[in-house]
């Protein structure tokens, strides 16, 4: 048996085989003959359960092989060849067998099968093989040369390239009684000429049987070869998997390695994958790379992402279904370093006072945003609006939260200023340390304004009040922001060149206290 791995029965019908060739020198008696056809019919028995095995197996590889192209397309299509090499051969002894059973009436009537006359005439003319004899030979030949190609020189395949090359070369053989000198015989010769026709059909059978038992050790070592690479240890490469998605400084790491299989051949047969609900397209959205599902999607939306789905992979025939649930987290991209002046930290009582709260590794629906005693409203991400109202500080609280840990920043504070002295405007023309030139009838008409220069705030005030003096004249007080009738005729006792005095200026920005605006002096040019 190929292998030494020969069953008790296989090893008792092997013994009885070798004691009767050694009776045939003997005077062959009927009850030897019919011994000999119960091994025969015993062998052929065996060799049909072992070609259902085969068959079985070739059909288990066949069912990996259309679910798993990549790890048993190759193994597959090396066990079909071994087959199809030994059915070549296992077809051809049987055709043989055939041919020498029909030489007798009754082929189970192994009493009568006791001459050699059939296999010798078949084999031979005279000394010399005929083409038939040729034939035999080179067909065990080439089953060897194919065979022994395709195992090649692995170890786990050595003990059947030997048993093949001991039983299927059909080389010469010397003889067990002869010396040193002796001639080696012809295979045929040794084997089959001078034996009862019965002899040579059990011989047959031998050789068949032989075939299976290869067959079915090859196929089971392929398989089974294949299924310890797909499971070896090499294939296998660690992971770090975390709990949550980022950890505080101080916080305990509770991460894990774990092991997972990085195997090119190791695909899915189909996937259904979705990342916040949206459905991925493979090639756009991922690919399969070295047995991987590599993701390739734009990082829009910041936060907490969810890949969820299911993986799906075909085993014996069914489909076996992964279950995809990860997460990971979009945070900002920093396009600009922050600058601040420490002294500088102040806002303006009762104005929209504009200002950024970002948190490095937060998104923004993880943090809430407050301020103590002033009304703050959200513009955008990370654009607030601040007005505070009374007090001299306020005092900006931020709350965030990663993977479900809130966490408080130190409350940043702000000093909480009076808006600047806004300076006196005509026609918003600003003083330079000069009168302002003007005509009498454009300053009849010009509004009288209040600017805050040089401020980052666009604020306009409104003037409600203002006094205006001629030399030489009482002052007169107008409401509103233009000359009335009682300043129209004041202005009218002026001649070109008077300098005149706009002051006692009370401007008004809705809901703040804005101080008076500074005096100026215009000088009328005609």
């Amino acid at each position: 048996m190929a292998g030494g791995k020969e069953t008790p029965r296989q090893k008792m019908i092997n013994l009885m085989y070798l004691v009767f060739i050694a009776m045939l020198a003997l005077n062959m008696s009927k009850e030897v003959l019919s011994a000999f056809g119960q091994i025969n019919e015993s062998l052929e028995d065996s060799s049909l359960n072992f070609e259902q095995k085969n068959s079985k197996a070739l059909e288990q590889l066949n069912i990996k092989a259309q679910d798993q192209p990549e790890q048993f397309a190759e193994v597959r299509n090396e066990a079909v060849k071994v087959v199809e090499y030994t059915e070549e051969l296992y077809a051809y002894l049987g055709d043989l067998k055939a041919k020498f059973e029909a030489s007798v009436d009754d082929p189970k009537d192994y009493e009568t099968m006791d001459k050699d006359a059939f296999v010798s005439e078949y084999f031979r003319k005279g000394d010399k093989l005929k083409p038939e004899g040729e034939a035999f030979l080179n067909n065990m030949r080439t089953y060897q040369e194919k065979m022994t190609a395709l195992l090649g020189d692995a170890d786990v395949y050595a003990p059947y390239v030997k048993t093949i090359n001991e039983k299927f070369s059909a080389a010469d053989v010397n003889p067990r009684d002869g010396g040193k000198n002796s001639t080696p015989q012809n295979y045929i010769n040794y084997h089959f000429v001078g034996y009862p026709l019965i002899s040579t059909i059990t011989k047959l059978s031998n050789l068949q049987h032989d075939l299976k038992i290869i067959e079915n050790e090859v196929l089971s070592v392929k398989l089974a070869g294949q299924l310890t690479s797909i499971a070896s240890m090499d294939k296998y490469t660690t992971l770090l998997k975390q709990e949550k998605g980022a950890y505080f400084q101080g916080e305990t790491f509770d991460g894990s390695i774990v092991l997972g299989r990085e195997d090119a051949s190791t695909v899915p047969s189909d996937e259904n994958l979705k990342l916040n609900g949206r459905k991925l397209v493979k090639g756009t959205d991922y690919t399969i790379e070295g047995g991987r599902v590599k993701l390739n999607v734009t990082a829009s939306q910041l936060g907490d992402q969810t890949i969820e789905g299911e993986l799906i992979f075909k085993q014996d025939g069914e489909d076996v279904v992964v279950d995809v649930n990860q997460k990971f987290q979009v945070i900002p991209k920093p396009n600009q370093a922050i600058v601040s002046a420490d002294k500088m930290n102040v806002v303006y009582r009762g104005v929209d006072n504009p200002i950024t709260v970002s948190m490095p590794g937060v998104p923004e629906n993880k943090m809430q945003v407050s301020a103590s005693g002033s009304k703050l409203t959200k513009l955008t991400a990370s654009s607030y609006i601040l007005k505070p109202s009374t007090g001299k500080e306020v005092k900006v609280n931020v709350r965030g939260e990663v993977d479900g840990s809130p966490f408080n920043s130190p409350p940043v504070t702000f000093r909480i200023k009076s808006l600047p002295r806004p300076t006196g405007t005509v026609r918003g023309q600003i003083p330079e340390g000069k009168p302002i030139g003007i005509t009498k009838n454009a300053l009849s008409r010009s509004p009288i304004g209040a600017e805050f220069e040089n401020f980052d705030f666009d604020i306009s005030a409104v003037v409600k009040r203002f006094s205006v003096r001629v030399p030489g004249r009482p002052a007169v007080t107008v409401s509103g922001n233009t000359f009335d009738a009682a300043a129209q005729q004041l202005l009218n006792f002026a001649n070109a060149g008077d300098v005149l005095t706009i002051f006692d200026i009370r401007a008004d920005v809705p809901g703040v206290n804005v101080p008076s605006p500074t005096s100026f002096e215009v000088q009328l040019t005609n």
